[in-house]
């Protein structure tokens, strides 16, 4: 977008340039009155008897010869002031040398001297009386204001002590110049139709006041990382045609006290200069966290930035048409104060798109991508399931710079269906060494995942299956990719999914033995632990504690961490609980295995000479097993 400055903002009274006028001044001053330059000291020539007459009067006080010219060069009182020394020359009378050297020498009052300094240079001594010290002082006064901006900039972002207080907001300009619509938002229906009711209120107010209804005052935007909600808040500023001010919640952290307060004050006076507009704060949470219950608190500033916000918006006309938007993936640690009505009257899920909104922000994304031939977004979409907005971008992007790395001039379907890997697995790593027998157990490995998979019913089918090593650490891994996108899953299916985890590890075990079971299943381990955790603790899919919550789930927008709710001893029940089920899921997958033995064996080693095979390509094979 495009940003531009606020015009009502004025500037500092006194720039810093009038603060250097009036130092020069002073010192040029000082320089004149108690520094007289060396251009007022001149050297008067006189004659030889008007010298003599000087000496005779007393008035002689230092003689110097000099040799060049064969001149003497003297200090004298000037006649009518006596107070001030004239510098003079004259020359010496013929065959009166001897005598004046005799005449000099007498008078105790007069000294001889090498040289007598007589008139320098005159643009040398400018530049030194004068132009030198103006330089020096400009220099550093600009090295203190360099220091100055160095060191307010580490305190708090501001250039200059002028700054304090000010809100540092972004304005972004209408519509018409930034460009930015619900048009460039896919996959979040829900989410623009509650915020177009916003967008209508500021295009026609009084149809909402003939009624009675008032604006929400804030609305706020939840979900995971890199779903959208900042481009949202953007596109509704962009479809109200109305200013738009941004800014971060961390920008308003301050290490004085009391100056996030007073940008969160400033920033309201601009918006309720400008609106109707839309102010939004993005990561809210760095200043609208819960407040100490025992009034005892690390952060007070913290706390006085969230008070003035929870005033400022008590004390706002919503009948101005400032709208305020605010974005988070951490709802549940803001402070209730900020969530009741009256301050966010809304609160507006933006959660992962499903496969039609993934499908949707491909084609957004790939609008300005040049494509070769027929792209199948429906199987990329389908690929990239729990994937976000910013993610599915991402794919694009890397497909794109693989058709580049491949001198091509379009972007091909295997560049999607790479990057997808990419993206999900890391690279390709074409110079890892793997050894003939690692290559052999890993063919194993990967092969009992897709064959347990495929003889369970209620499995998702296999897409692709590789023993490539990736950037990710992995040196191989079998792709299942649903028909469609599932809400629910049943006991029977998770079970199924811990059966197939476990698939890889049992083929190791089938055709090596348990003592050459390798590490290459940690990951499966990790999976399937917390997915039996999960069938116990919180799916209640266990008839020991059935419905009962065992676990709760914490910042479910950043990773869903879990928590035990539940005695100690509880807990080791549960312990046992989950590796029975795991127990019971490995021999499942063992005994699968084994019933097909020479299918897992042609499939190994067809994998192990192709190193990659597609799903297609793995089913003919393993129906030609069956029925055999």
């Amino acid at each position: 977008m495009q940003e531009i400055q606020d015009k009502d903002r004025k500037p500092p009274k006194k720039p810093l340039i009038y603060y250097y006028i009036i130092a020069m001044v002073v010192v040029l001053l000082l320089n004149a009155l108690f520094f007289p330059s060396v251009l007022e000291t001149k050297v008067v020539e006189v004659a030889y008897s008007d010298f003599l007459t000087m000496v005779d009067d007393g008035l002689v006080q230092e003689v110097a010869l000099e040799e060049s010219s064969g001149q003497l060069v003297f200090t004298a009182e000037q006649p009518d002031n006596s107070d001030k020394i004239g510098i003079y020359k004259t020359g010496i009378w013929p065959d009166d040398g001897q005598r004046l050297l005799e005449q000099l020498r007498s008078d105790p009052d007069i000294s001889f001297s090498a040289e007598i300094p007589t008139q320098a240079n005159p643009i040398l001594s400018f530049i030194v009386s004068w132009v030198a010290p103006i330089l020096f002082f400009l220099l550093i006064g600009e090295l203190i204001s360099r220091w100055m901006t160095k060191r307010m900039g580490n305190m708090g972002g501001m250039g200059n002590a002028m700054a304090f207080g000010k809100s540092g907001a972004k304005i972004y300009v209408e519509q018409a110049e930034t460009g930015v619509t619900f048009a460039d938002v896919a996959g979040q229906d829900e989410a623009k139709e509650s915020l177009l009711e916003v967008v209508d209120f500021l295009h026609d107010p009084e149809k909402y006041a003939s009624i009675g209804a008032k604006l929400p005052k804030g609305v706020l935007l939840v979900g995971p990382p890199g779903t959208g909600k900042t481009l949202l808040a953007k596109a509704v500023a962009g479809e109200a045609k109305v200013p738009f001010f941004s800014m971060s919640g961390s920008e308003f952290v301050e290490m004085f006290v009391g100056m996030g307060a007073a940008k969160v004050r400033d920033l309201f006076k601009q918006a309720n200069e400008k609106a109707p507009c839309i102010v939004f704060i993005d990561e809210i949470d760095a200043i609208g966290k819960k407040r100490d219950a025992g009034g005892l608190t690390g952060n007070d500033e913290r706390e006085q930035t969230l008070n003035q916000l929870l005033a400022e918006m008590d004390g706002f006309d919503a009948r101005k048409g400032v709208v305020l938007l605010a974005a988070t993936n951490r709802p549940e640690s803001l402070d209730p104060a900020l969530l009741r009505p009256g301050r966010f009257d809304r609160r507006v899920p933006v959660e992962l798109p499903d496969l039609q909104g993934r499908e949707a922000i491909l084609k957004v994304h790939a609008k300005d991508v040049k494509l070769s031939g027929n792209i199948d977004w429906s199987l990329i979409a389908r690929a990239t399931a729990g994937a976000s907005g910013a993610e599915l971008a991402n794919i694009i992007n890397e497909a794109a710079l693989r058709a580049v790395r491949q001198n091509r001039t379009a972007v091909e379907q295997s560049d999607l269906e790479e990057s997808v890997e990419t993206v999900i697995a890391g690279a390709q790593r074409k110079s890892a060494v793997v050894s003939p027998k690692e290559k052999r157990i890993v063919a194993y490995h990967e092969i009992g995942h897709a064959l347990v998979a495929a003889l369970q019913s209620n499995s998702a089918p296999v897409t692709k299956i590789t023993i490539i090593p990736r950037t990710s650490g992995a040196l191989g891994y079998t792709m299942q990719v649903d028909e469609g996108d599932k809400m629910l899953m049943s006991r029977v299916e998770l079970r199924n999914k811990l059966a197939t985890l476990t698939g890889g590890r049992c083929a190791e075990e089938l055709v090596f033995g348990e003592d050459q079971m390798t590490t290459g299943a940690s990951n499966d381990i990790e999976q399937a632990t917390k997915l039996a955790r999960a069938m116990i603790t919180r799916y209640g899919m266990t008839e020991e504690f059935g419905m009962m919550a065992l676990e709760t789930v914490q910042n479910q927008y950043l990773g869903g961490d879990t928590s035990l709710t539940c005695a100690g001893d509880t807990a080791g029940r549960v312990d046992e609980m989950v590796c029975t089920t795991i127990k019971q899921a490995h021999d499942k997958a063992y005994k699968i295995l084994s019933e097909n033995r020479a299918a897992l064996d042609r499939l190994a080693a067809y994998l192990l000479e192709k190193e990659t095979i597609t799903g297609e390509e793995f089913m003919d094979l393993l129906k030609q097993d069956i029925q055999a």
